[in-house]
């Protein structure tokens, strides 16, 4: 974050030379391909077998790579298959483009295994980002990622620049699975999500129909120009984001035409039963877990008009249930963000998913009481502004219990911010750049680095406190020298000029807030 908001700065935009390639990919790719080769692997043997041994634990699939843009011909694509980390970072530079998402199948169409076959959405294994190109250097990168934050779902993890543009990569904190299940869902939802970023990112050109799933310019030191490892984002998160697009632009991504019935309880559905029987919700890599598990059963007794009270009873005795149980903290603020008014009800979609995920083996009708699965509408500005007060509402409250006068800034990372106040990493970096009462500094590069976090008041408090310290300081220094040079002289018809004279100087110097020209009315 501070080499890019010194970039900002500057105005200089320069390939980051010295950056971690083994990171890059490890962020991209997850652990959809092994770490290292099969076969002639340069790793110590002990390294290999445990890393063998690891791999084992989840399936793998593979990634296309093609050395230059003219490869991808009429006849084809020509390239190869990359299965290994350690072949992928041993031949980046020498390639042009790359999938960094990962696929089932993968094959060559000839003989010679010159022209490579499998990309096909349908045969992806798993989602590790959300690629945009921007195919115009009409602006800056600065321009872009302010775009990012002012109207899309935050920084992105790299900026790479190409010949005729850049193209950005939104990686997520744990990637998705594709599945053919309910007739490939989770692709479908995935293809809105990819669909509503690049159309988030319109004032700044980004091709609204370039495969956000397909090839990419592959990073190298060369052409990396940002890179922000710590701005991932969840699934969830983006589904959230994706839906509260479309609910603005009045376009559901399922519309299922309903009869007016007769009210029931959504509560007695068998499905809702069946999930909350199941109590091994903890979550392997890629599926929903715990938290947005509650958080959907939640809205459901939303739905149906339980009140707050119940709904957090019979939320803390099920949790209590689970194998893997959460704190009662977390059970409140499952709850309390349920019922905080920007919620109508649950999502059919994700319901449906989670039966996919935790009761694989049984068929069910989700029937709600709305036929939609977005967020209660509301004018755009009102609810995002509304969100945003809240998260620097709580942050303020933090930093203020945490405040010491005697230091300008509380020193947290990103990361703790994020834990504290339970707010997305992307949103973080939104309300940092929007807030009207919060300072933010980063001190130091690379690991050395720290940041520093207060508020206008706050630092104005730290300020006085010094202000303080220096009046304090300044009048027992005068004391000093009066008791030292002219309480035991004899002639002392000089002394009161003297004294005169330093009153004075306090008064000319009036150490208080007019010194600063402070206002400390906030």
């Amino acid at each position: 974050m501070n080499e890019m908001m010194m970039n900002l700065a500057n105005e200089t935009w320069k390939p980051i030379q010295q950056i971690d390639m083994k990171r890059v990919f490890d962020v991209l790719l997850h652990e959809g391909v092994t770490k290292y080769r099969t076969k002639s692997s340069k790793a110590t043997l002990p390294e290999h077998t445990k890393s063998m041994k690891h791999d084992k634990l989840s399936k793998k699939g593979a990634i296309f790579v093609v050395r230059k843009k003219e490869d991808f011909t009429d006849k084809g694509v020509r390239g190869y298959i990359v299965t290994s980390k350690e072949t992928l970072l041993n031949d980046a530079a020498a390639l042009s483009h790359f999938t960094p998402n990962i696929y089932r199948k993968f094959t060559y169409k000839d003989e010679k295994r010159r022209y490579i076959t499998g990309f096909e959405e349908q045969n992806l294994l798993q989602i590790n980002t959300f690629g945009v190109d921007i195919d115009t250097k009409e602006y800056t990168p600065g321009e872009i990622l302010m775009t990012c934050l002012d109207d899309s779902i935050g920084i992105p993890t790299l900026m790479i620049e190409t010949p005729r543009g850049y193209q950005l990569q939104f990686a997520l904190t744990e990637p998705i699975f594709v599945s053919d299940k309910n007739d490939y869902r989770i692709l479908t939802i995935a293809k809105r999500i990819a669909e509503n970023i690049k159309i988030s990112l319109k004032n700044v050109n980004a091709d609204r129909y370039c495969n956000s799933f397909g090839f990419f310019r592959v990073p190298t030191p060369a052409n990396i120009i940002h890179a922000q490892f710590d701005s991932v984002f969840s699934f969830f998160e983006l589904m959230n984001w994706s839906m509260a697009q479309d609910t603005d632009n009045n376009r559901p991504l399922y519309v299922i035409q309903t009869k007016q019935s007769e009210p029931f309880n959504v509560t007695q559905s068998d499905w809702f039963q069946a999930l909350v029987s199941t109590v091994d919700l903890k979550g392997d890599k890629g599926q929903i877990g715990r938290n947005n598990t509650l958080f959907t059963l939640a809205l459901v007794c939303l739905q149906d008009n339980w009140s707050e009270e119940r709904t957090y009873d019979f939320l803390d005795e099920y949790n209590s249930r689970l194998t893997y149980p959460l704190k009662n903290k977390a059970i409140k603020t499952i709850v309390s963000s349920a019922y905080s008014g920007k919620y109508h009800g649950a999502a059919k979609e994700y319901i449906e998913t989670l039966l996919d995920t935790y009761i694989p083996n049984e068929q069910f009708d989700v029937k709600l009481r709305q036929s939609t699965w977005y967020k209660f509408k509301k004018e755009r500005k009102d609810r995002k502004n509304s969100h945003f007060d809240e998260w620097e509402n709580d942050l303020i409250q933090y930093l203020t219990a945490n405040f010491d006068e005697s230091e300008p800034f509380i020193w947290r990372t990103q990361k703790q911010i994020c834990e504290e106040i339970g707010i997305p990493q992307s949103s973080l970096n939104v309300l940092v750049k929007n807030a009207k009462q919060l300072v933010k500094t980063v001190i130091g590069k690379g690991r050395n680095s720290k940041t520093g976090w207060t508020t206008i008041s706050l630092f104005k408090k730290h300020i006085l406190y010094h202000l303080q310290l220096m009046k304090a300081n300044f009048s027992e220094y005068i004391q000093s020298m009066i008791n030292q040079y002219f309480a035991t002289r004899l002639d002392k018809k000089n002394v009161p000029t003297i004294l005169l004279f330093l009153d004075k100087i306090i008064k000319k110097c009036r150490y208080d807030t007019a010194l600063l020209r402070l206002d400390i009315s906030g």
